[in-house]
């Protein structure tokens, strides 16, 4: 990690209201939290050790181009939010998550140490094609608009799905015309932004009052304001979703919207892409991966094979 930062200290402040939103709405549910019981935030995190007994593949190495391999590090921006991305431990110092043990096992296959940076959400991508950074996680979609500045190496599937207050009379969406006149909550410099953005006019279109968006930040700040009435639905990943829901009380999750490939992003046109992908298909072979995935409760979220920016799903 690098020294503190004004910004870095606002980001872990903000990650560990987002822990102490799940901790404190989990507390006397009767139903334990997942990785751990109830009651305390250090137990609603796993903490399991399944990075350190991968071990590097001198084939994956080899790809890596010949500066880095020299240097042996690469710069590595991360998005905090809530499980099971990245987050930090009570501590507020340390980071864990899906995204966090996915980027060092790689290290470890590729045989290279990162410099870890935490950034914004919406500053990793810009900041990639700017070259302040190697590479950057933050549970990424692999969109087709993204495709055309960003490379992508795929790592799980997630994708857009919603959740609501239990006395929500909102069932499912299956389509964002189920939105009309309702407030929604999500995530700023996000797909979810950009997808509800784009289909505002599918409320006009059918003579129904617009849904309203409200992007936040900060994931506590957006769960919070669930909580309190002051948003109807929030719209995030499906992984997150099920996850959030299963720590706060009355909450429910809606299902999924639509699904994505995930994956670490890279300047456009980098020469990392192959060195990554090989290591997250060593990680596959070897079950790393899968051991990742059992950690976080996420195995439907596993993907066949690694690709290199695949076309969106449709």
């Amino acid at each position: 990690m690098t020294g503190t930062t004004p910004r870095t200290a606002a980001l872990r402040a903000a990650a560990l209201l987002a822990t102490a939103v799940l901790a404190l709405t989990a507390c006397g549910s009767g139903e334990p939290a997942a990785g751990g019981p109830t009651g305390g935030a250090a137990a609603e995190i796993p903490t399991t050790d399944v990075v350190s007994g991968i071990r590097k593949d001198p084939a994956a190495a080899r790809l890596l181009p010949a500066d880095v391999r020299k240097r042996g590090t690469l710069s590595l921006a991360v998005s905090v939010g809530t499980p099971p991305g990245a987050t930090y431990l009570a501590d507020g110092r340390t980071l864990a998550g899906q995204d966090v043990d996915f980027a060092d096992a790689v290290a470890k296959v590729l045989g290279i140490r990162l410099r870890r940076e935490v950034a914004g959400f919406e500053a990793i991508l810009p900041a990639l094609g700017s070259g302040k950074y190697d590479l950057g996680t933050g549970n990424f979609g692999v969109t087709d608009e993204r495709r055309r500045t960003i490379d992508f190496v795929t790592y799980i599937n997630d994708g857009q799905g919603f959740a609501v207050r239990k006395d929500s009379p909102l069932k499912k969406v299956t389509s964002l015309r189920r939105l009309c006149g309702l407030t929604v909550a999500t995530g700023a410099g996000t797909t979810f932004e950009a997808t509800l953005e784009e289909n505002r006019h599918l409320c006009r279109e059918a003579g129904k009052k617009p849904y309203d968006v409200k992007t936040y930040a900060e994931q506590g700040a957006l769960w919070i304001s669930l909580q309190q009435g002051r948003t109807d639905v929030v719209m995030s990943t499906i992984n997150g979703l099920r996850y959030a829901v299963r720590q706060q009380q009355g909450l429910r999750f809606l299902g999924e919207f639509k699904r994505l490939d995930v994956g670490f992003a890279f300047k456009k046109g980098t020469p990392l892409a192959p060195a990554v992908q090989a290591a997250v298909n060593r990680l596959k072979k070897d079950g790393g991966y899968d051991r990742i995935l059992k950690k976080w409760g996420t195995g439907p979220s596993a993907i066949k094979t690694s690709q290199i920016s695949p076309p969106e799903i449709r």
